[in-house]
């Protein structure tokens, strides 16, 4: 599931997940309530999960959706690269955390190690606090 306000940067994922084929984009959502209701209602097993969305921010959608669809894998994919931010993300059992600015390069790889059971967070190597991690931290 792909919950994305902003028009150009929901296609662009949607074309990154259509280069592989064992991804399938099952719905698009712009909005926070319409994230939660269709988790709850379809049980993804991935959602990439933007954090500045109408009527309900991310971080809150989130929360619902560890409760409603507790199997669902977040990812969220945020302009926001702030230390305090990623680790609230990750606290509330993100399996990724995507830079905006570095989806091109981290999006695919971030879902396939959250498929696999791995926690993915992008950074620059010099940022000493981008939190790392195992998954069972958090979860």
């Amino acid at each position: 599931m792909l919950v994305e306000d902003f028009l150009w940067f929901r296609s662009f994922v949607r074309s990154k997940l259509e280069k592989r084929s064992e991804l399938l984009v099952i719905c698009e959502v712009s909005d926070g309530l319409e994230a939660v209701e269709n988790a709850s209602t379809l049980q993804p097993d991935l959602i990439l999960l933007d954090i500045g969305l109408p009527s309900l921010n991310g971080m809150e959608v989130a929360r619902r959706i560890r409760e409603l669809a507790p199997r669902s894998k977040i990812i969220f994919l945020s302009q926001e690269t702030s230390a305090v931010v990623v680790n609230e993300a990750i606290a509330l059992g993100a399996w990724g955390y995507v830079f905006k600015s570095h989806a091109e390069r981290d999006l695919l790889p971030a879902i396939d190690a959250a498929l696999s059971g791995s926690r993915y967070v992008s950074g620059d190597p010099q940022r000493g606090d981008v939190p790392h991690g195992d998954p069972s931290d958090s979860i």
